[in-house]
């Protein structure tokens, strides 16, 4: 059963869904309005035969429109399941991340879906770990993962490791990285020395740069003046690549550019010349596109693209929920299963450590448009 923090959502009925035996693809559903808005409603029914599940986002403030998208999709999910054990509240993270816990440990809630942003994380887990409730987040912030913060997103050493695995695999030995200063550039640098690495290749040349235009652009130019390398890695949103690329390549010649997570949906990728041929690594989006139009059809608008996530949250849920006896703790040893989960976005899986691996594929962008040059695997080998 699926409903608000503040008071239940009538669900809509809908004449035909799947119901998942792990993660099936859902199929388009008829047309449907959107779910109406919460109401007040104090007291939360008690369950002798569910299992209570706190979904965490915000329904509030800048942010809400990604929440609610990912609240749609855990209807959806519960929906499309026929699920039967589990019960989910949800709780608005836009008036505090704090006060959501908060009543959510309050209303007995086993485990947290949530929350959306990193930030919110240390204020949740420190109320939900005084309770022993875990959290399954829609993070990619890989510092905010613990042995009870699993990291739904995709994390920028995922992807760097593919992307990395395939340049090597295609010839490419010598390494080169433009990587912005602060947090994320720390991890991804980090990640890549890491990665070429393993890889049997060989780091030459580092280039750091603050976030500003003429600060990258002066950080490309000091790279290629260097040279001595096969690719480069540019550690940043495709809006930045955009302008180091230039910077990096003379006409056609050039090294190969490569690129992190933050490239996927970029559409300057496409319309730069000195990025077509570049590689970066994201997860697939051949089921997302069927989720998409059957989301749509349900609630009027398109997802966000992160509302699989939120979708596939709920698949692990019930997947786990068929062992976890009723008001039991969560099994959180489940969740670091070596062979992983099915969800829309693929097969995907947790480190002991909380951060999230994901079968991701390889894409190169070209003048017309972004080419998977390698799929995606469909499970895990190791």
């Amino acid at each position: 059963m699926f409903e608000t923090q503040l008071g239940r959502r009538r669900l809509l009925m809908l004449a035909a869904v799947t119901a998942l035996a792990g993660c099936k693809v859902i199929p388009k559903g008829p047309a449907a309005t959107p779910p109406p808005a919460p109401t007040p409603e104090d007291n939360l029914p008690s369950d002798q035969k569910r299992q209570r599940i706190a979904l965490l986002v915000p329904l509030t403030g800048p942010q809400a429109a990604w929440g609610q998208s990912i609240a749609n999709a855990t209807q959806m999910a519960l929906l499309d399941t026929n699920a039967k054990t589990i019960r989910i509240t949800t709780y608005d993270t836009g008036e505090g991340p704090a006060a959501a816990a908060t009543r959510a440990m309050a209303d007995g809630n086993k485990l947290i879906l949530g929350p959306l942003s990193g930030d919110d994380i240390p204020a949740v887990a420190a109320i939900a770990r005084a309770s022993h409730v875990p959290l399954i987040t829609y993070s990619s912030d890989a510092d905010m993962a613990a042995r009870d913060v699993f990291m739904m997103g995709t994390s920028s050493s995922g992807a760097i490791e593919r992307v990395v695995n395939y340049a090597h695999s295609r010839g490419v030995n010598r390494f080169a990285l433009l990587a912005p200063k602060g947090s994320y550039g720390s991890r991804a640098s980090a990640a890549y020395a890491a990665a070429v690495k393993a890889a049997g290749g060989t780091l030459v040349s580092t280039q750091t740069y603050d976030r500003s235009n003429s600060s990258v652009i002066s950080a490309a130019t000091r790279l290629r003046t260097r040279g001595g390398y096969d690719a480069v890695l540019i550690a940043d949103s495709g809006k930045y690549a955009a302008m180091a690329a230039p910077q990096l390549k003379v006409g056609a010649a050039g090294p190969r550019i490569l690129g992190t997570e933050l490239w996927s949906g970029e559409l300057a990728l496409s319309k730069t010349p000195a990025l077509r041929g570049a590689w970066f690594a994201a997860i697939s989006d051949t089921r997302f596109h069927r989720f998409a139009d059957s989301y749509k059809s349900r609630f009027g608008a398109a997802p966000y693209r992160l509302a699989t996530f939120g979708y596939d949250s709920v698949l692990l849920a019930v997947r786990i929920a068929r062992d976890w006896r009723i008001g039991a703790a969560f099994p959180t040893a489940r969740m670091t299963d070596r062979d992983g989960f099915l969800g829309l976005d693929g097969p995907f899986r947790f480190a002991p450590n909380g951060i999230g691996e994901r079968a991701l594929e390889v894409r190169e962008a070209r003048a017309g448009g972004i080419t998977i040059v390698s799929p995606a695997p469909e499970k895990f080998v190791d």
